[in-house]
């Protein structure tokens, strides 16, 4: 049987078609600070001295299912933080604040807590402050185990150093970072394709192709790219980044793209983590993969050639691995 997102229960269409639907409700509003709005990573709202908020919110996806079963939440928070914080700092704002909301079935502090760890390690690491936060006990919504977590992060750039996209020219390279493995999108679809009904006993399952327990090779956490973004993007002008989510390389990168541009990726110019090879052995076809997984590339930037070659020898500084994984196209 071949497996698509959409067998596993998730409509990547019909989410497409809710986003436009939200778009035009969302324009009724009219508030002259705002820049940008809904569909980006960020949106920004003007507020004096040529500064801009960005704010954006987001979750962990059906991770924290996965999590549940495995009954290890150390790394979850982390996903949390890191899938709202790349987000804003596509646009070059740097991290001010995190906000957390965790609904559950029951009070579990055993469950709780190493979440709460993870958010605070990685607000750390990203530069920003767990403001506050929200933590939600709903018996009769959610089983006794039952949980979901969602964060929210407000960012700030100078708007003249604001990365729009805007002067993304045919010929620019796609620079890729490396991500740790499928970081927080398409659980649906691996949890059908890996766990289906045997549940933990198939996460504490040694694999051989994977060299570790299918837990650890789904639990690891989403990388935190805030440092090498806003580095990069002080010494170098950019001239747009994407962080590389649901919808796969081709969909988040051309959401950052002019009208009228296109994208051309060397699939084979970069080495994919052994997870996603297993998951594509289990009936998942390639045209699939590359809609739904990040194909171990977790967060790009896009600038002319002669930049690019700069900007790589600076990103092997701070310790990561490039690779020039593609061109935009007119």
């Amino acid at each position: 049987m071949k497996w698509t997102y959409k067998k596993a229960g998730v409509d990547l269409e019909g989410a497409t078609n809710w986003v436009e639907t939200v778009r035009r409700h969302v324009s009724r509003l009219n508030d002259p600070n705002v820049i940008s709005g809904i569909g980006g990573f960020a949106g920004l709202y003007r507020i004096g001295d040529g500064k801009l908020l960005a704010a954006c919110t987001d979750g962990v996806g059906t991770k924290i299912e996965v999590a549940r079963l495995a009954d290890y939440y150390g790394s979850i928070g982390q996903d949390l933080v890191a899938m709202n914080v790349n987000d804003l700092v596509t646009c070059g704002a740097k991290p001010l604040f995190f906000l957390d909301y965790i609904a559950c079935g029951l009070l579990d502090t055993k469950r709780l807590e190493p979440i709460l760890e993870g958010i605070v390690k990685a607000c750390e690491e990203a530069g920003c402050f767990l403001l506050g936060g929200e933590t939600a006990e709903m018996p009769g919504v959610y089983e006794p185990e039952g949980i979901d977590i969602a964060g929210f992060s407000v960012g700030i750039v100078d708007e003249t150093k604001l990365v729009t996209g805007e002067n993304t020219q045919p010929g620019d390279k796609i620079v890729g970072l490396p991500s740790s493995g499928i970081h927080s999108n398409g659980f649906s679809l691996v949890r059908k394709v890996l766990i289906g009904k045997d549940g933990r006993k198939a996460l504490t399952r040694v694999v051989s192709k994977l060299g570790e327990p299918l837990s650890a090779a789904l639990l690891r956490p989403t990388r935190l790219y805030v440092r090498q973004a806003l580095e990069a993007c002080a010494k170098i002008p950019v001239s747009a980044m994407a962080h590389i989510t649901g919808g796969g390389l081709e969909e988040n990168i051309s959401r950052v793209l002019p009208p009228g541009l296109s994208l051309h990726l060397y699939y084979n110019s970069w080495t994919r983590p052994p997870v996603f090879n297993y998951i594509a052995e289990h009936g998942v076809p390639e045209e699939e993969m590359r809609k739904v997984f990040n194909l171990g590339i977790g967060f790009v930037f896009i600038l002319p050639e002669e930049r690019a070659q700069k900007l790589c020898p600076l990103l092997e500084k701070m310790g990561e691995k490039p690779e020039i994984i593609g061109e935009i196209t007119g």
